[in-house]
């Protein structure tokens, strides 16, 4: 079967899939920060400015826990757990096969500057036939329905 013929069999996964993936892996990553530093969080007084000033702090070790979480669940599994719970999964653009490691590490690193800048990646996937954001355009991947 030809690239194009397989193009046209695969289900792209949905908006709506595609954000609960999102809610998932980003609810699972705070509670991932929480229990890590927890020690320093439940040690200041637990008013809600001390704890954001503290989490204002962390910032550089949870961008590095996204990355080290994207890069390596997309590479090794072809979706993250929010993924995998979504029902979908990532693929090279190209052949449909599973990504690579560089891959993985190129669209992690694309998803947390969309991230930082008000999202504005991620708005890409309305725009395109493929439903692409920045990180999968960069990284020459798409999400499809698992």
């Amino acid at each position: 079967m030809t690239q194009k013929n397989d193009m046209n069999n695969l289900q792209l996964a949905t908006i709506n899939s595609r954000i609960k993936a999102f809610i998932i892996d980003d609810v699972l990553i705070t509670l991932i920060v929480l229990i890590i530093f927890w020690d320093t969080i439940s040690k200041n007084d637990s008013d809600l400015t001390t704890v954001l000033v503290l989490m204002n702090e962390f910032v550089l070790q949870v961008l590095v826990l996204k990355f080290i979480y994207q890069t390596f669940f997309v590479w090794y599994y072809g979706a993250t757990v929010g993924k995998i719970i979504a029902k979908v999964r990532v693929v090279d653009f190209d052949d449909l096969s599973r990504v690579n490691l560089i891959q993985s590490a190129l669209r992690s690193f694309g998803r947390i500057l969309s991230e930082m800048f008000f999202y504005i990646g991620f708005i890409f996937s309305f725009f395109n036939d493929g439903r692409q954001t920045f990180h999968d355009k960069i990284s020459k991947t798409l999400v499809i329905d698992a």
